[in-house]
């Protein structure tokens, strides 16, 4: 990507950019990032409380995720919080907790058309172990697709996690990997 882009934590002031870039319905078919927080309750309410619960959480702070800027312009996002936030992660049988580790989770992205394919995931990967190590989390995780052809790529792609370092820890479905970066080691310059 020739574009350097600036990364932040999604705080209130902030909120119209999520809003801009998600649009009017949210991103990806009227997501606004509550599906691992409330499980199968997202999909049975209107968007619009989706929409205000998550709103309801940027304003209590602390940030639950990280926006990309191209100048002014939000071109990706990606959801990164303490694993413990996010109940309906916690309770997948295909990602539950691999152990009593208190891991941060790396748990979704968007990035705006016209920007994908050029490096906006990696770049909110890069920001996001930063943020999580200046969190105090002990490593952060990731929950890609590995299923060849898919279109899900709202969660990441394994071959960009493991560029980032992220390894495997645990597989209990054939598509479904639990990838994990161990915090400790992050360069200095991270903090």
């Amino acid at each position: 990507m020739k574009t350097t882009l600036i990364v932040c934590p999604l705080t209130p002031e902030l909120w119209p950019a999520l809003e801009d870039l998600f649009g009017k319905h949210g991103a990806s078919n009227g997501c606004w990032c509550m599906y691992w927080r409330i499980g199968a309750l997202y999909s049975r309410r209107p968007r619009a409380k989706n929409r205000a619960a998550f709103r309801a959480i940027v304003r209590r702070g602390p940030p639950p995720g990280l926006l990309a800027f191209d100048g002014d312009l939000a071109v990706g996002w990606c959801q990164i919080t303490p694993r413990t936030g996010l109940d309906r992660l916690n309770r997948s049988r295909t990602i539950a907790p691999v152990d009593d580790l208190a891991v941060w989770a790396l748990s979704c992205f968007y990035v705006r058309r016209g920007y994908r394919r050029q490096g906006v995931a990696t770049a909110l990967i890069d920001a996001a172990l930063k943020h999580a190590k200046r969190g105090k989390a002990p490593a952060l995780e990731a929950y890609p697709y590995d299923r060849e052809g898919t279109k899900n790529h709202f969660m990441g792609t394994i071959s960009t996690f493991a560029r980032a370092g992220f390894k495997e820890v645990a597989r209990r479905s054939p598509v479904r990997p639990i990838m994990r970066h161990d915090l400790k080691n992050l360069r200095k310059s991270a903090r």
